[in-house]
């Protein structure tokens, strides 16, 4: 006998189906648009319960999802590698879509609109990420770097490694970009000795470095903003 609860067994008024297709999918609750994805539960548990015990476990509702890996989301009874992938898929879909509406609009001489565009990637990341942006004469975007990952610190984040590449694309500016996984976007001391070090050998070749911004948890500090540089 098969005891999977399908979202289908639910009365009409509680399908998320149903009401997507009555009054629109912006009607559906968090916990309801992950069960829409998940279609089936399992023995004993509806999909509107897995999607709550989902939501619950990645500890910040829907956006918690993008922190939870693959194994951690099959360690749900309910969830296998087919329904896990899935996850994480429409996670990176979700990032994706807003990347990219973001990106019609970015100026690079707003470090609100660099903070959003690459906050999107970068709060999600649970190690530091050191990201180095080339620019042109007229601020605009040449090419883009990941220059390293893991702790930013003055032997990873060297401005040898940084302007090898600004000046292989010919820059004439650069920003770095980079994360705290704690969340909290204050500088720490490392992170203005590495912004010094960087922007006085800057000076020295004819690259400006116009602004360090450092991305937390929906929160950013740029140092262009802060007087730092």
């Amino acid at each position: 006998m098969n005891n999977i609860l399908k979202i289908k067994d639910l009365p009409v008024n509680d399908r998320p189906y149903e009401r997507c297709l009555k009054s629109g999918a912006e009607s559906l609750s968090d916990i309801e648009l992950l069960a829409v994805l998940l279609k089936t539960g399992t023995k004993g548990k509806s999909a509107i319960d897995l999607a709550n015990e989902l939501l619950h476990m990645s500890n910040d509702g829907l956006a918690g999802l993008h922190h939870l890996h693959i194994e951690q989301l099959m360690s749900a009874n309910g969830v296998g590698t087919v329904k896990a992938v899935q996850i994480k898929c429409i996670c990176e879909l979700g990032k994706r879509i807003f990347k990219a509406n973001l990106q019609k609009r970015i100026s690079f001489t707003n470090p609100e609109d660099i903070a959003n565009y690459y906050g999107a990637d970068l709060r999600h990341k649970e190690s530091e990420n050191l990201i180095m942006l080339a620019l042109n004469t007229k601020a605009v975007l040449i090419d883009e770097f990941l220059i390293s990952k893991g702790t930013v610190n003055s032997s990873i984040a060297s401005p040898r490694e940084i302007f090898i590449e600004a000046l292989r694309v010919r820059a004439v500016s650069i920003i770095l970009i980079h994360n705290h996984p704690s969340g909290d976007s204050t500088p720490s001391r490392e992170d203005r000795l590495v912004t010094r070090r960087i922007k006085e050998a800057g000076e020295l070749i004819g690259i400006s470095l116009i602004d360090h911004i450092i991305i937390g948890n929906n929160n950013y500090i740029s140092f262009k903003e802060k007087g730092y540089l």
